[in-house]
């Protein structure tokens, strides 16, 4: 696999609209930073580390309805193409209504907080 963050929002992506109500991922630690972003904006419901020999990151899905709340997730950085930004640079997605996940040298945060330190990294993925 070259590219596991876009494993991740794959999963995520396939297991809303199938309307699993969880999805397991295999452990990384950028995998669980960006999972517990995605809980801390009200994105998914839980998540849980679990697994002794080989870990999962198992996410719990938020629902309204027969809607998944995640309506999309992109992936920004590739690693054909790394996309960086300054803090002044730092995206806003959908005006406020979305996430941008940046990697910055003080670990994983949303792009209001990287902002509001005034810290620049790279731009992982927009949630919406």
């Amino acid at each position: 696999m070259t590219d596991p963050i876009s494993d991740m929002l794959t999963r995520i992506r396939n297991a809303g609209r199938a309307l699993l109500p969880t999805v397991a991922i295999p452990h990384s630690r950028l995998k669980e930073s960006v999972a517990q972003i995605l809980k801390k904006e009200g994105y998914v419901a839980d998540v849980v580390v679990e697994g002794k020999p080989f870990k999962t990151v198992t996410l719990r899905l938020k629902y309204q309805g027969k809607k998944c709340v995640i309506e999309g997730l992109k992936r920004v950085s590739t690693p054909g193409l790394r996309r960086y930004v300054g803090s002044a640079e730092i995206p806003r997605v959908l005006g406020g209504m979305g996430v941008a996940v940046i990697s910055t040298p003080e670990g994983v945060m949303t792009g209001v907080q990287a902002r509001k330190k005034n810290l620049g990294g790279e731009v992982l993925c927009y949630v919406w």
